[in-house]
């Protein structure tokens, strides 16, 4: 037994390091790549692992970490802003994507009854599938993630209760067994649900306490798996979701301020198990119907793909979602889901549905599972463009015909505390920023900001830099900078130039050119809280301030002394040792530094 499990943990492992990169490399993504893998180790192709079934069923606890860490992510306060979205948006989509598959399964042939599990049942997507590809693009927190994930938690609820109907639809159940096992079913599911909400909130927080107490990682740790397994078994022999139970004990624990501690404990199980569910959805598909009937299947899940996403979209427009944001959800949402394994199996027990139907069901929804990252990665880079390019170039704003004193070329965050400290002087000053978006933004606060390239000599006329005092080179790339400055020097010499550097190697650049003004955006703050750390290790306050003072014009000599080997890596890092030699030479000679660093207990050092 043993033998077989460490046996079947090598072929997962093997499947998966040898066959995901590859689909990374290629930019299809790791989901697809899981799926592959789980296609090349399971029975339709080299039937290296049996029992793909229960793989299945313990693959599914990759879901439930998933939906644990996304409750961490979500507190009450925000789910009650997102209300509308779950219940609203989420019938609405759910409501017309079931109606248009069970109207065309109804039209297939099957009866009213079946038809309409069918639909609901293809209706649902993949929540770890469609979570892992905007996670991949960072896309979680766009308007499009945001709807998509609300779509998600309605359709994981709205399963429930057809998971606990399904059995009452099949021929004369209802009339065999009355309603009771219904009800006695939903108070069963109401009770554990109400259970699990008031007992976490007030046994989750004093727990955790308690494994934090003990300073000890691995009880920690325990503990997290401990609540999330707790959790999804309760859900489970209650007749509900174990996704559900984890779901609900990560919104309980939202506001803890254990949560970054859990959510980094948890991290490692939750991405191994979710590959593993991806290849467990691979290896169930039962490939070998392709060459029994190859135009069925591919028909089925072609059908599947774009009545589910042309359903999506119109439930987006409906809801008042823009094409744009209604294109991306159609795209995301085209797939059949996790869920629907369920239901349909589910079905096929309860004799509404033909076990035949329900294998090739089963794998319509796993192909349009390994459709979708292919289609999201072909629309990211076809219609997306589209709709980026039918957007009209914006012409670079007209200036007013005044005479600033200084003009700011970049508007972020450096330029605009500099911009409020002369407007509080009722000093005029002119800025310029490429960024179109940043313009229309920092407008809306009552900014005098205007749309355009600082490194254009009509614009930086117009801006009046003829006859300005002052130029600050504020923009954080270092090669617009560069161009910028290039440009001043040799059109308005008489300018005062003032530079952002964004590191060394740009503050190099800008001395080679002749800036003498230079701020490294970094260092002021870093200095700063290296000041506040040493006070909070004991040093007095003087002191601290006296540490830093000495490292400021130290890290200026050293500044000086690298630019006169600029280019030359070898010297570059001999001065850099140097530099770092002759710094704890200055600290061991100054009494005052040396003495407070001594006094520090060692344990701190």
């Amino acid at each position: 037994m043993a033998i077989d499990l460490l046996l079947n943990t090598l072929i997962f492992l093997a499947a998966a390091v040898l066959i995901v990169p590859i689909f990374k490399r290629l930019g299809l993504g790791e989901v697809l790549g899981y799926l592959a893998a789980g296609v090349v180790i399971g029975p339709s192709a080299l039937a290296l692992v049996a029992d793909t079934e229960a793989v299945l069923q313990f693959s599914q606890v990759g879901i439930v970490f998933l939906l644990f860490v996304i409750g961490l992510e979500l507190k009450p306060s925000r789910l009650r802003v997102m209300r509308k979205a779950v219940f609203g948006f989420g019938s609405l989509q759910v409501a017309i994507t079931t109606a248009t598959l069970s109207l065309a399964a109804w039209w297939l042939g099957l009866p009213p009854a079946a038809a309409l599990v069918v639909g609901f049942s293809l209706g649902l997507c993949s929540t770890p599938l469609v979570l892992q590809l905007l996670g991949e693009r960072k896309e979680l927190q766009t308007r499009h993630g945001r709807n998509a994930f609300a779509l998600l938690l309605f359709q994981d609820l709205a399963a429930i209760p057809v998971l606990a109907i399904i059995p009452m639809l099949a021929a004369d159940a209802l009339l065999a067994d009355g309603f009771m096992p219904l009800l006695e079913g939903v108070l069963i599911a109401v009770g554990a649900f109400l259970g699990l909400i008031i007992g976490g909130r007030y046994l989750l927080r004093p727990l955790f306490h308690y494994a934090a107490a003990t300073r000890s990682r691995e009880v920690f740790a325990g503990t997290v798996l401990l609540v999330v397994i707790g959790a999804a078994l309760l859900m489970e022999l209650a007749g509900l979701s174990m996704a559900l139970g984890a779901f609900i004990a990560g919104v309980l624990l939202a506001d803890s301020k254990y949560r970054h501690n859990i959510e980094a404990d948890i991290e490692p199980f939750r991405g191994l198990l979710l590959g593993l569910f991806f290849m467990a959805v691979g290896m169930t598909a039962d490939i070998r119907l392709i060459g029994e009937m190859p135009l069925v299947v591919l028909g089925l899940t072609l059908g599947l793909v774009l009545l589910k996403a042309l359903a999506v979209l119109i439930a987006a427009r409906v809801h008042g979602t823009g094409w744009k944001d209604g294109i991306n959800l159609g795209v995301l949402l085209s797939q059949g889901g996790e869920f629907g394994f369920v239901l349909l199996s589910a079905a096929a027990t309860a004799a509404l549905l033909d076990q035949s139907l329900v294998s090739l069901l089963i794998l319509a929804i796993s192909l349009s599972m390994a459709t979708t990252p292919l289609l999201f990665q072909l629309h990211v880079h076809g219609l997306r463009r589209l709709f980026t390019r039918r957007r009209p170039k914006r012409a670079y704003d007209t200036l007013p015909d005044d005479a600033p004193q200084i003009i700011i070329a970049g508007f972020g965050r450096f330029g605009q505390i500099m911009g409020r400290a002369l407007q509080g002087l009722k000093i005029p000053y002119t800025v310029l920023d490429i960024n179109a978006d940043q313009v229309e933004v920092v407008r809306r606060y009552g900014n005098k900001v205007y749309y355009g390239d600082a490194s254009r000599i009509d614009l930086l006329k117009s801006a009046g830099a003829d006859r300005a005092r002052v130029l600050v080179v504020a923009v954080s790339d270092p090669e617009a900078s560069m161009r910028i400055v290039g440009q001043v020097r040799r059109q308005f010499p008489h300018l005062k130039l003032y530079a952002r550097a964004r590191n060394r190697h740009h503050a190099h650049l800008l001395m080679r050119a002749g800036i003498t003004h230079i701020v490294r955006e970094l260092l002021p703050a870093s200095l700063e809280l290296t000041r506040d750390a040493l006070i909070g290790l004991g040093i007095p306050r003087e002191q601290a301030q006296h540490t830093i003072d000495t490292f400021r014009p130290h890290d200026e000599q050293a500044l000086l002394r690298q630019l006169e080997v600029f280019g030359n890596e070898k010297k570059q890092i001999q001065t850099i040792h140097e530099a770092a030699q002759e710094l704890e030479a200055l600290y061991e000679a100054d009494e005052d530094i040396a003495t407070r660093v001594e006094e520090i207990p060692r344990w701190q050092r």
